[in-house]
């Protein structure tokens, strides 16, 4: 048996027993008008989503101090995982909106009409699912870990920064309650003079910090007052006595200026998949998360990828359950709506149960399995014969 070279063109792909063929037209022109709806629908619902975060953050960032071109990093760097999160629901909207408008133009009855069975008609939106599937692969396992990682260092840069902001020259500040601090001045260098500092955070205790200089620093969890040349009062209330310390320097924590500005370790979402699959102790630790959410990230990032395949399948799938009507086939779509609700349910729960357990990992991947089973039952049960009723089946009156 000779070995027949792969073609390549510039259209899809089928892959068939190591061999590469081109496809038949049909294949290409479903795929095509897949794709294109999958387009539409895909920013479509992306510009709905975005735009309605983006007012938010908008709002934080004008209101921070923050300029346009922050605001538009920052929203740059949250539309990968928005569009990991809508793909596979363009994927099924595609599905649904490509077979009805087939069906309703009689194109599909045509197809059936010539010996097409429903597993033949929907080879190309299996095609399609893979195609998303690749997408959202890229997204989950590259750009999204890379852009949470960059969003996150640009979080703490400018988390830095508007500690500096915060503090005004020549006027009372109080970053916390109980806390009160005034600064004379504030030089271009950014040192501080003639800084006072009062804490009444402990009941029955007044503590008064006073120098000529001083420096904000950033620590480890929060930023810092480093006092040079001062003296610190302990004023104790029931007694009423009062002790005076002279220092060289001294280190004031502002703990309620900031909840925090510097990074202590990675979020989950910014950890490699690699690492993910194979957690250690050290990335528990750097985390601080669970084995169970680490396993749980890292298989969602193979499986979640899966449900694109599913919901093409079940939104195509179930539109083929219904003849031709010129009412449309608006039950067959609430009927794949419905089912989609199913597969998202138990991809909730399934969720949950491998949060819980570092042994349940095998659990993300049930709603994708059981989305493509549906599929494939719909595509079984469409291509039975159906039941012709009796009006149809009378003859005609004379």
């Amino acid at each position: 048996m000779s070995f027949h070279p792969a073609w390549f063109r510039l259209g899809s792909i089928e892959f068939s027993f190591g061999v590469f063929r081109t496809v038949p037209r049909f294949d290409r022109y479903l795929l095509s008008q897949l794709l294109a709806v999958f387009g539409f629908f895909s920013l479509l619902i992306v510009s709905v989503y975005w735009i309605n975060r983006a007012v938010g953050l908008f709002d934080q960032m004008i209101g921070d101090g923050q300029s346009a071109l922050v605001f538009l990093q920052f929203s740059l760097l949250t539309l990968p995982n928005i569009i990991r999160l809508v793909l596979p629901i363009s994927a099924f909207a595609a599905a649904v909106y490509v077979a009805n408008r087939l069906t309703g133009e009689s194109e599909l009855v045509v197809m059936q009409a010539t010996g097409f069975s429903s597993f033949r008609l929907a080879r190309p939106v299996l095609f399609f699912g893979v195609i998303v599937m690749a997408m959202l692969s890229v997204l989950s396992h590259v750009i999204v870990p890379i852009s949470r990682t960059e969003l996150n260092d640009r979080s703490a840069e400018l988390s830095s920064n508007a500690t500096a902001r915060f503090l005004r020259e020549g006027q009372f500040m109080h970053p916390l309650a109980g806390v009160t601090l005034y600064i004379r001045e504030i030089t271009q260098t950014g040192e501080l003079r003639d800084i006072f500092v009062s804490d009444d955070r402990v009941a029955g205790q007044t503590t008064t910090y006073t120098a000529r200089r001083a420096l904000l620093v950033r620590g480890d969890t929060v930023p810092k007052l480093l006092m040079f040349d001062g003296m610190t009062q302990n004023l104790t209330q029931g007694t009423r006595r009062i002790a005076v310390t002279r220092f060289a320097d001294v280190t004031y924590e502002l703990a309620g200026l900031l909840d925090r500005t510097g990074r202590i370790g990675r979020g989950v979402q910014e950890v490699s998949t690699w690492e993910l699959l194979w957690p250690s102790e050290a990335l528990v630790t750097e985390t601080q998360s669970s084995r169970a959410v680490l396993l749980q990230e890292g298989h969602t990032r193979f499986s979640q990828p899966l449900l694109a395949i599913a919901a093409a399948l079940i939104g195509f799938g179930s539109l083929l359950l219904g003849a031709f009507s010129r009412f449309g086939l608006w039950r067959q779509i609430g009927v794949s709506i419905f089912l989609l609700i199913v597969v998202q349910l138990i991809n909730t729960q399934a969720t949950g149960l491998a949060l819980r357990s570092d042994l349940a990992w095998p659990s993300v991947y049930l709603a994708p399995t059981t989305g493509i089973a549906i599929g494939i039952g719909l595509l079984w049960l469409s291509q039975r014969p159906r039941r012709v009723g009796r009006t149809d089946a009378g003859t005609m009156p004379a």
